[in-house]
């Protein structure tokens, strides 16, 4: 097995770094790890990750939801109705924002393509990358749509796609600097750059700290708030131009946060304290446990 150990931030370049927070993989491997803070930004990310290569059999678990679809135990069947309802609200978003009723979109770390099937029963032209094949597999025999292994995304060459999504998956990505600039690459002048992303800013965190359950290491190798995260689209030639909440992020990752803290009343707690978040998020997207990036090419 292979780590990587970072020596320059990828937001600052800078290259001197504290230790923000211990922590323990409680979903799978029960191993620990360090987040690390850049002291120039203030980017966190999980110090000494597995490489692209040595990666995979930290996502090879029926819990792992978005790539199992598991609806074992009660917090798995929660996320279940809650995906129903965002799915929705995701379509209604990429439209409102893009300004489009129909266009090609472009969806990066499709999982099992539920929402990718969605925007296509829409009317949309679609396409979708997914790195992990169990995944690509299940989704051809659900959906009987076709998704591509990452490699063809570096590939791609002028495409001009309306929209480009990346829901819960800009974290997971080795190669920052390949990806983004690709996408930059073949999102049309007047396009959509979309990312949601869990928010260490956020109240959730704040409070269950290294409970917290989105921090997911070492699956989740970056964590942005809200004011570096910007700093990061710009680096890369996107300003953001609007965010938004996902409310029912914080009632799953809360009430997740609580099983690994081994509550009792870990259901309550958990809605009482996603509640707090979504409360906090009504009026400042940017408080959300995870937040929606909207973006456009400078």
């Amino acid at each position: 097995m292979s780590n990587i150990k970072l020596q320059n931030c990828p937001v600052c370049n800078e290259t001197h770094f504290q230790t923000y927070l211990q922590l323990k993989d409680f979903s799978i491997s029960k191993e620990d790890f360090t987040l690390m803070e850049c002291k120039g930004c203030g980017f966190i990310f999980t110090d000494n990750f597995p490489d692209e290569n040595s990666i995979t059999p930290y996502y090879k678990s029926e819990d792992y939801i978005s790539h199992s679809d598991t609806q074992k135990g009660l917090v798995n069947r929660i996320y279940h109705i809650v995906r129903a309802v965002m799915l929705q609200k995701k379509a209604q978003m990429v439209e409102t924002m893009s300004a489009k009723r129909k266009g090609s979109l472009l969806d990066i770390g499709t999982g099992l393509a539920y929402f990718p099937q969605l925007m296509q029963s829409r009317g949309w032209q679609v396409e979708g990358i997914e790195q992990d094949a169990d995944a690509r597999q299940a989704a051809a025999q659900r959906f009987d749509f076709v998704v591509n292994d990452t490699p063809a995304l570096l590939e791609m060459k002028g495409r001009n796609f309306d929209v480009v999504t990346m829901w819960h998956v800009l974290e997971h990505v080795h190669q920052l600097d390949s990806y983004m600039q690709t996408i930059k690459e073949n999102l049309a002048d007047d396009g959509l750059f979309v990312v949601a992303i869990p928010n260490p800013g956020s109240p959730d965190a704040e409070h269950y700290k290294q409970f917290w359950a989105a921090y997911d290491v070492p699956r989740h190798l970056w964590h942005w708030k809200p004011e570096v995260f910007k700093k990061f689209a710009l680096k890369h030639g996107f300003e953001v131009v609007a965010t938004k909440p996902m409310p029912m992020d914080a009632f799953y990752v809360s009430m997740l946060s609580e099983k690994y803290k081994r509550s009792s009343l870990s259901f309550v707690k958990g809605v009482f304290w996603g509640k707090m978040t979504w409360w906090k998020s009504l009026n400042q997207p940017e408080k959300s446990s995870s937040v929606i990036y909207f973006m456009t090419k400078l």
